[in-house]
This record gives structure tokens, C-alpha cells and sequence, in this order.
């Protein structure tokens, strides 16, 4: 009966702890699902855009450039473009590229 008990007590830690690694998974997963939701969202391009343009257009503006607000939209577009090709790019990438890491067993 001893032995019973004990064997129980050791089922139950043990699927406590899987049950805690399987909670603190999905709570990861759920923070990575996050981050690429931003990662890849409209909102960060712009606010990226933006802050490029700006900076761009005051470093330009320093070093005396004629027309530096004008001139601050081309690599502000750069980036733009490049964002766009971006999924293209990721799924040759995937295709061609990435091997994956293998995982612990």
C-alpha cells in the first residue's frame, strides 16, 4: 500500500511538472505570436518610415544638403520597398535556405 502511495505521489509531481512546462510553452508561444504580429504589422513599418525620414532629414539638414527634406524621402522609400519585398524574400528563403534546428527529444 506503501509503494502505491508512493508511485501515485510520483505520477501526480510528474504530471504537475508537464502540466507547468506545457502552461509556460504556451505562454511563450503566445509572446512569440506577439512579437511576429508586430514584426511583420503595417503600424511598425510606418512608425519606422516616419523616424527614418526624420532622422535622415535633420542629419541632412546639419551637414548643410540642399533640399534635405526632399532629399530624406529616397532612402525613406528604400525602406519602404524593402519591406515589401520582404515576404518574397522569406518564403525563398524557407524554400531554399533554412535547414531548421533540430529538436531535443
Amino acid at each position: 500500500m506503501v509503494n502505491a502511495n508512493a508511485s501515485r505521489d510520483n505520477h501526480e509531481q510528474r504530471i504537475s511538472a508537464l502540466e507547468n512546462e506545457l502552461l509556460a510553452i504556451k505562454k511563450r508561444n503566445a509572446l512569440v505570436e506577439q512579437d511576429k504580429a508586430w514584426e511583420t504589422s503595417w503600424s511598425r513599418r510606418i512608425i519606422i518610415a516616419i523616424m527614418t525620414y526624420i532622422i535622415i532629414g535633420i542629419y541632412m539638414q546639419q551637414i548643410g544638403t540642399e533640399g534635405p527634406w526632399l532629399n530624406a524621402v529616397i532612402p525613406t522609400a528604400g525602406f519602404i520597398l524593402s519591406t515589401l519585398a520582404l515576404p518574397f524574400i522569406k518564403k525563398v528563403w524557407m524554400l531554399r535556405g533554412y535547414h531548421g534546428k533540430k529538436i531535443k527529444q
